[in-house]
This record gives C-alpha cells, sequence and structure tokens, in this order.
C-alpha cells in the first residue's frame, strides 16, 4: 500500500481566473453506470463545481480535464460532514433530555447540529485550503 489512492473526477473547465479555474464535474452514484438504471431509479448524479488553485495558461473554458485527490481527503471529508454532526447531535440529545426533558434534548440537539455546521461556515475558506482538489497532469 505505498502509493497514495486517488480520487478521480472528468470534468469541463467552466470558468478561468487570474489564480484559479472552476471545474463542473457530474458526480453521479456507484450505480450511474448500470444499464438498469432507468428502471432502477435509484441512481443519482448532480453537478458540482470545483475551485482549482493555481495558474493554467494552456486551458481554455471549455477544454475536459481530469481532477484528482486523495481517498484521505474524501474520509476525512465524511467524518467532518457526518460522523462528527452525529456524535454531537446525540451527546446534545441525550444530555437535554436527561436534565431538561425530551423537548429540550430534541432542542439542543438541533442547536447543536446549527452551532457545528455554522463554524463549519465560517472555516469554510481554511477547510478549503485542506480539501484541494488537483489537476492530473495527464489532462
Amino acid at each position: 500500500m505505498g502509493k497514495t489512492e486517488t480520487i478521480r473526477h472528468e470534468g469541463v473547465v467552466e470558468s478561468i481566473g487570474a489564480d484559479r479555474l472552476t471545474v463542473r464535474i457530474l458526480q453521479a452514484s456507484a450505480c450511474s453506470s448500470c444499464s438498469a438504471r432507468q428502471l432502477c431509479r435509484s441512481s443519482e448524479s448532480k453537478e458540482k463545481l470545483i475551485e482549482v488553485r493555481g495558474h493554467y495558461p494552456a486551458l481554455h473554458v471549455g477544454d475536459a480535464v481530469t481532477l484528482t485527490g486523495s481517498v484521505r481527503q474524501g474520509l476525512r471529508a465524511s467524518v467532518l460532514a457526518y460522523v462528527v454532526p452525529l456524535v454531537l447531535m446525540l451527546i446534545a440529545l441525550f444530555a437535554g433530555s436527561r436534565y431538561g426533558g425530551d423537548g429540550i434534548g430534541a432542542l439542543s440537539a438541533l442547536l447543536t447540529l446549527a452551532l457545528y455546521y455554522g463554524v463549519l461556515f465560517l472555516l469554510r475558506n481554511r477547510l478549503g485550503r485542506a480539501f484541494e482538489f488537483k489537476l492530473d497532469s495527464d489532462s
């Protein structure tokens, strides 16, 4: 396991700035390539805009590119987005229920989630630097 596993997304350059470019990717669920996806209705896909820092003079709007990121980054993002808020919500729910009743427990869980996601929003620039995609050198 010496080499780092990567996440790869094919995309199209949407816009180019002085020190960054925006790439439109199609984020698809795991079953989007299945031949039965039209009948199943469980396949999902949605477009996302990803900012890539750097100067890329050879690229133009509409060019196809490949973005790469590490699997470790993806796992860290999932933990921050799903695991940490779940744990915080459950702690607030049980603590609030124990000391103030079920209504207080539910309210404290919701307020804890709002506070957590508010802090993530305030730290979005710092977190954005920790979770950067890069252009694949082959594109």
